[in-house]
């Protein structure tokens, strides 16, 4: 039997297939209330892709070849020897692809979150448990169509997913162990997305893109809650063997996703056509980037591997243990002393009210053709 960690009724698990135990009478009415307000507000961060009231992919033209989407020092080729053998449209156009790049990474961990969220939907004992899996299931699944929309609509088709990323999602969503599910996906990679969201919506020349990300924090704020809650109940009670096991393997996360997730062996697809060797291009930018410039991008509060560090410190699961695989990178007493809160929440808040505003526009509109259609069936 897989050893869950959880410590906290509310993440009981049942075996992938043993269906029977769902039928359990008693299962029904032990219903945890834990979720019960981030089930509730679902119905407010709503909202639909293939609505233009929400987001409209016809109305924003760009041009790929005359534009970048991101500003060019948000990509690492060109600030380094890589920019001298391109010519103008080519540095526009490897920017672009490098942020196409980015972009499919995004849209294939959507796609990993969906896989993983519908899997807890069979593992979860608890009915508010799982109804929530399942509502964040939903949720994925809309960001799978949003972003893969917004890819069409730039490139036409996303770039397959690297090695490292694929990887660590195939472990998180086949993992029988709940705290592997939920600290990886749910706090590490949703933390991750958020940092890597507010960093688009801050930084894109594209107002499509920066409609997409927005609306998708809107949900990810309440993905990576969940994960938080988990911490909450759990960690604290963690025997010292567990908690070593749990911060021995985040760390593990961590150190996997800092080292491979952006460089230039996972993008190795996007080179040839620039008439550039991967392995080159890696050499390039390992020669023009230290250490030291690493450290200096985790100051800012929207660096993705900075957001991770912070998630996993205010969860309580890092140490003395690894508490210098961290701090090597960023000032980990600096980090403690900050707000407790997420990369973007002030976004996804915002975007929040926007929404419930449209859906209460939406509700009237559906309200006064039911009647009307009433009234005509009357008749």
């Amino acid at each position: 039997m897989a050893d869950h960690i959880t410590h906290d009724p509310a993440y009981n698990t049942v075996d992938r297939d043993d269906f029977a135990s769902m039928l359990d009478v008693d299962r029904y009415g032990s219903r945890s209330d834990a979720f019960d307000q981030i089930i509730s507000l679902t119905r407010d961060h709503h909202w639909d892709p293939n609505d233009p009231a929400y987001i409209d992919f016809d109305a924003v033209p760009f041009d790929l070849t005359k534009q970048t989407i991101m500003p060019r020092d948000f990509v690492i080729e060109l600030n380094c020897a890589v920019a001298e053998k391109l010519d103008e449209g080519q540095q526009i156009r490897l920017a672009n692809e490098s942020t196409r790049f980015s972009l499919s990474s995004i849209l294939h961990g959507e796609q990993g979150a969906f896989s993983l969220s519908a899997s807890l939907v069979h593992i979860l004992r608890d009915p508010g448990a799982q109804e929530y899996a399942a509502n964040q299931a939903r949720e994925e699944a809309r960001h799978v169509a949003d972003f893969t929309r917004y890819i069409q609509s730039r490139w036409g088709t996303p770039i397959s997913c690297g090695t490292t990323l694929a990887s660590l999602m195939n472990e998180l969503v086949l993992a029988p162990e709940v705290y592997k599910k939920l600290v990886g996906m749910q706090m590490l990679i949703e933390g991750l997305a958020m940092g890597a969201f507010a960093t688009f919506h801050s930084r894109t020349e594209d107002p499509l893109l920066r409609r997409v990300v927005q609306l998708t924090m809107a949900d990810e704020a309440f993905h990576h809650r969940f994960g938080k809650i988990w911490a909450d109940r759990t960690v604290p009670k963690l025997t010292e063997e567990e908690h070593e096991r749990v911060e021995d393997w985040a760390a593990k996360c961590f150190q996997t996703l800092l080292f491979n997730l952006v460089n230039a062996e996972q993008k190795q697809a996007i080179y040839p056509q620039f008439g550039l060797d991967w392995q080159w291009v890696r050499g390039a930018v390992m020669e023009a980037f230290t250490d030291a410039d690493r450290r200096r991008m985790m100051r800012e509060s929207t660096n993705i591997f900075r957001v991770l560090i912070k998630t996993l410190l205010k969860a309580g699961i890092i140490t003395d243990r690894t508490k210098a695989l961290y701090a090597a990178w960023v000032d980990m007493e600096e980090l403690r002393g900050e707000p407790d809160e997420v990369a973007g929440m002030d976004v996804a808040d915002a975007t929040v009210v926007e929404l419930r505003e449209i859906n209460a526009r939406n509700t009237k509109v559906i309200s006064k053709a039911l009647k009307r259609d009433a009234r005509v069936a009357s008749a």
